[in-house]
């Protein structure tokens, strides 16, 4: 059986098993006596560990199977939860999540897991020294299906009524313990075929779990159905045992006796399990047999959302991109032609496309979820690493991204945490000292807002000192004494974002790791977005990035250089300008301009990329004034061409080192335009 095209479900439902234990793992260690976490957990681990041995990934198998025992002496409430055991556990999570990733990149998923495995089996060890009879005890119940295993619990009045009629009507009533074999995968469709034999054999009475829990596989290997019917147990055991992947069927006559003696002891609980049940069955039960009972056999609702190759949605981008092209030729012909048919024509097409356009790029977007799922699991090691408190709330993870841009971002991400963390949150001993909670929060916020997305990481730590920044920048010789009297607060901020700037006394393997927050602000720019702080002294500090919602499709303004065309992309422009040539001045070997009270330095295009000249110089200068940050430069140009949306193209491998080009585009006439990255231009 070739396993290769499984692959990709493979990979996606293991990382999806593995988020969904570190999200429970980290609401474990919170509530560590809710139990049914812990059930959470095991399955997910349970489900990977059998699609990784079936997939014959052995080494992930076997790890997953460690954690799995671990987990299991958990649930049975004969390990003790500590931070430390917590730690191990992590670890193994960390262990399988790169086994994951190697598989993804077409590696092997093995990995040198030798310290984790021991550690896992010391705990198990140490349980086994501890209370080496009740673990027996618990092997031998797994083996062996006893009576209290197989009770579907108390019966409430409608179904003890239906229970009544039935034996007075001469069918038989059975309690039905079914058990699947450990390597199950599929256990949903298992419980869908055995109930389907059931129902016809008789009438369904009662499930435990409820059917709900069945159909979503929020159960163990065992489930037990309570069923009338006029068949034998022999008849019915030899029918359920044929069902594939069911290795065990206990089938036990009901008690009425001991039932009614259950019922008259315990009319209260009777009462509550009544509320409770009657909302679980929600189909009438004829007992004549001439309707089936359609609850158990229900099949979950049809998803309405499918997987998707993100190499056939970028297939399926530049294919509209092409589109767009075109689109833009034949809107330059129709103008040129003056037909009037054509031009509606036309102009339909480009209301079709322009909507096409909108689906297309929605199909992209990805949930910052993808990204920010990683983080409680980092800021909680990191807590213990520095020995501080952190409760990290996360707010709009359901907010959407380019998929371009979430791949992007994360690093970013990562490095503000941990500044969060190593420079912002104090120790709970510090905390304490300035009147704070012990425990520090973090607040991970994301949203859009017109055609941006913004997140928000902000701390309630020390916040930011004014005059220790200042004092490291003058020693290093960023700014002088004349520049840092003249420098606002949010000014005095940015200044952590130079190259090299900190102001630790130690070098931290937390965040600093000999990279500044520099790297930061330069990724974010280099995806046309931007990063500001602000911050109040042991109040805390607040970043704020401000990213596109995509890169793909870009609006421009087209200007021309000599015979040259270029782009300019809107986001970076703050308006346009015409000035005389007389205007300019020279100012510490730079040419500027007065622009509103402001001294503006004039960056002459034609220069910077070389173009050849082909006209004589005007008395009159075309200027763009564009922004990075609180930075402005005018961009001189020949003439504006106008404003139009244009495909952002990479330049390959062999001209990606381009000065100030972040790529090209093909406009309507078949031209190319080189598109201004304005960031590198502006220092």
């Amino acid at each position: 059986m070739d396993m290769n095209q499984y692959l990709e479900v493979f990979i996606e439902e293991s990382k999806e098993h593995l988020q969904t234990c570190s999200e429970q793992l980290l609401v474990l260690e919170k509530n560590p006596e809710d139990l049914s976490i812990v059930n959470e957990i095991f399955r997910s681990a349970h489900t990977l560990k059998g699609m990784s041995a079936t997939m014959g990934y052995e080494d992930l198998a076997n790890l997953t199977h460690k954690m799995e025992n671990v987990l299991d002496a958990i649930r049975n409430s004969q390990i003790i939860l500590t931070p430390e055991l917590f730690d191990v556990i992590f670890l193994a999570v960390d262990d399988l999540e790169a086994m994951v990733m190697s598989i993804a990149e077409g590696g092997d998923g093995k990995r040198d897991v030798v310290n984790v495995v021991n550690q896992l089996e010391l705990i198990e060890k140490g349980v086994f020294q501890v209370s080496s009879s009740s673990i027996a005890e618990v092997a031998a119940a797994s083996a062996v299906l006893g009576k209290e295993e197989m009770t579907a619990g108390e019966y409430d009045e409608f179904e003890w009524t239906v229970l009544q009629q039935s034996k007075e009507q001469g069918f038989n009533s059975f309690e039905i313990s079914i058990g699947l074999r450990e390597d199950c995968l599929l256990k949903a469709a298992r419980v869908f075929m055995v109930f389907e034999v059931l129902e016809k054999s008789g009438e369904v009475i009662k499930s435990y779990p409820p059917v709900e829990l069945l159909e979503e596989e929020l159960f163990d290997q065992q489930f037990t159905v309570t069923m009338v019917t006029r068949e034998s147990a022999e008849e019915l055991q030899e029918k359920i045992i044929k069902v594939s992947e069911v290795d065990r069927v206990v089938l036990n006559a009901l008690d009425f006796e001991g039932l009614r003696h259950a019922d008259n002891t315990k009319e209260d609980k009777i009462a509550a399990v009544n509320n409770q049940e009657q909302e679980r069955n929600n189909a009438e039960i004829p007992i004549d047999n001439k309707e089936k009972k359609k609850q158990a056999s229900v099949k979950p609702a049809s998803s309405k959302t499918i997987r998707v190759n993100i190499e056939r949605l970028d297939i399926l981008m530049n294919l509209f991109e092409e589109l767009v092209i075109d689109r833009g030729r034949l809107n330059q012909i129709s103008s040129d032609l003056d037909n009037q048919e054509l031009q509606e024509t036309v102009e339909r097409m480009s209301r079709i496309t322009s909507d096409l356009q909108t689906i297309v790029l929605n199909m992209r977007m990805v949930p910052v979820e993808t990204v920010f799922n990683r983080f409680p699991k980092m800021v909680r090691q990191l807590a213990r690493d520095l020995n501080k408190k952190v409760d990290l709330e996360i707010i709009g993870s359901e907010t959407e991204l380019d998929r371009t841009v979430i791949d992007e971002i994360g690093d970013p991400l990562v490095h503000l945490l941990r500044n969060a963390m190593d420079h912002g949150i104090e120790t709970p001993e510090e905390r304490l000292a300035k009147g704070k909670k012990e425990e520090g929060k973090i607040l991970l916020k994301a949203y859009h807002s017109g055609n941006h997305v913004f997140i928000e990481i902000d701390d309630d730590g020390a916040g930011i000192n004014k005059e220790r920044v200042l004092n490291k920048a003058l020693s290093n010789g960023i700014l002088t004494k004349e520049m840092a009297s003249t420098l606002t607060d949010k000014q005095i901020y940015e200044l952590i974002f130079a190259s090299g700037f900190s102001t630790a006394e130690t070098i931290s393997d937390v965040s600093g790791r000999g990279v500044g927050l520099d790297v930061v602000k330069n990724t974010i720019e280099s995806l046309g977005g931007s990063v500001t702080i602000d911050s109040k002294e042991n109040e805390g500090s607040i970043f704020l990035i401000q990213l596109p919602l995509t890169l793909s499709i870009i609006s421009v303004m087209l200007v021309a250089i000599q015979n040259e065309k270029y782009a300019i992309p809107l986001s970076s422009i703050i308006e346009t300008a015409i000035i005389k040539r007389e205007d300019i001045m020279n100012a510490h070997n730079q040419q500027v301009i007065d622009f509103r009270g402001k001294v503006l330095p004039l960056l002459f295009l034609k220069n910077i990329f070389e173009v050849p000249v082909s006209q004589e110089e005007e008395e009159f200068l075309s200027i763009v004034i564009v922004r990075k940050g609180d930075k402005l430069a005018g961009l001189v140009v020949d003439s504006f061409i106008g404003q139009l949306e244009i495909v952002l193209k990479s330049l390959g491998n062999y001209l990606s080192g381009a000065f100030a080009i972040s790529g090209a585009t093909i406009l309507g006439d078949g031209q190319v335009a080189l598109i201004i990255d304005c960031n590198t231009l502006i220092h």
